[in-house]
């Protein structure tokens, strides 16, 4: 699904203009990505949980020549789904 087939779909099912459903899903995606960025968690009830975690720097080594190398530190978004999303995905367990 693409960000075209969200704006799609809240046209289709809220009856706003595809014009002001392709705001509101700018502003939904624009306020998620400012929150991340501030390294603040996102939950959403029923959906997950997005969490900013920051790495540390270490040794990697390039598996094509053996070579060691540094591996900055960064940061990375990671995404745990709720219980409600899980049971959804696999209902027969």
């Amino acid at each position: 699904m693409t960000k075209a087939d969200i704006v799609e779909t809240v046209y289709q099912r809220v009856g706003f203009s595809k014009k002001d459903s392709a705001e509101l899903v700018d502003m939904v995606f624009e306020t998620l990505k400012e929150t991340l960025e501030k390294g603040e968690k996102i939950k959403i009830s029923g959906f997950g949980n997005f969490v900013v975690r920051d790495k540390k720097a270490r040794k990697g080594r390039n598996p094509k020549t053996g070579e060691e190398i540094e591996i900055s530190a960064r940061r990375v978004l990671t995404f745990k789904p709720s219980q409600v999303l899980k049971k959804m995905l696999n209902p027969n367990r």
